[in-house]
């Protein structure tokens, strides 16, 4: 089987069991971007992590893939996303703030090249939400309030991550400071 196909080059594509639409159209956009961001969890996971990320970032990704699928598809015959996916998510991040220092300040999104990796994948995230929560106002479109709140959750994840792997290299926080 060819990877291409040519169905494309007219700007459009088919949606899963759907109708075809244009490339820019909502729905493409929010499963996209969850593709967008699934591939920035991947960039992070070839770097060095300390132990126990990279199974976590991984389930994170088959989630997203499942997400993704969902997204793609007009009227799923079910929710791939619930809400013991958010609840595995709160508390992975309860897990994590138990073993940070609280935060009295906004910080800088750097440090070690994972957590400004994990940075980046966090802004991908919260694109993700808006593009999802974009997609959820179009007519006749229903989007099951988890998708939402599952990457609302993993954009706070992604920067408890970040931060914890700041930590187990030792590298504090970088505070901001207005100019």
């Amino acid at each position: 089987m060819k990877i291409y196909t040519k169905t494309g080059d007219a700007g459009e594509t088919g949606l899963f069991g759907g109708p075809r639409v244009r490339k820019d159209h909502a729905r493409i956009e929010a499963f996209g971007t969850v593709d967008e961001l699934n591939s920035q969890l991947g960039v992070v996971r070839s770097l060095p992590l300390p132990e126990g990320i990279d199974s976590l970032l991984r389930r994170v990704q088959c989630e997203l893939f499942d997400m993704g699928a969902q997204l793609a598809t007009p009227d799923p015959a079910q929710d791939r996303i619930s809400l013991s996916h958010v609840e595995a998510i709160e508390k992975e991040i309860d897990t994590f703030d138990a073993m940070l220092p609280p935060l009295n300040c906004f910080i800088l999104p750097a440090g070690t090249p994972a957590a400004a990796a994990i940075h980046v994948a966090r802004t991908v995230c919260r694109r993700a939400e808006r593009r999802v929560v974009s997609l959820s106002m179009e007519p006749e479109t229903v989007i099951p309030a988890a998708a939402i709140e599952y990457l609302n959750r993993l954009g706070d994840l992604l920067f408890m991550l970040a931060r914890h792997v700041n930590a187990a290299a030792a590298t504090p926080d970088d505070p901001w400071h207005p100019a």
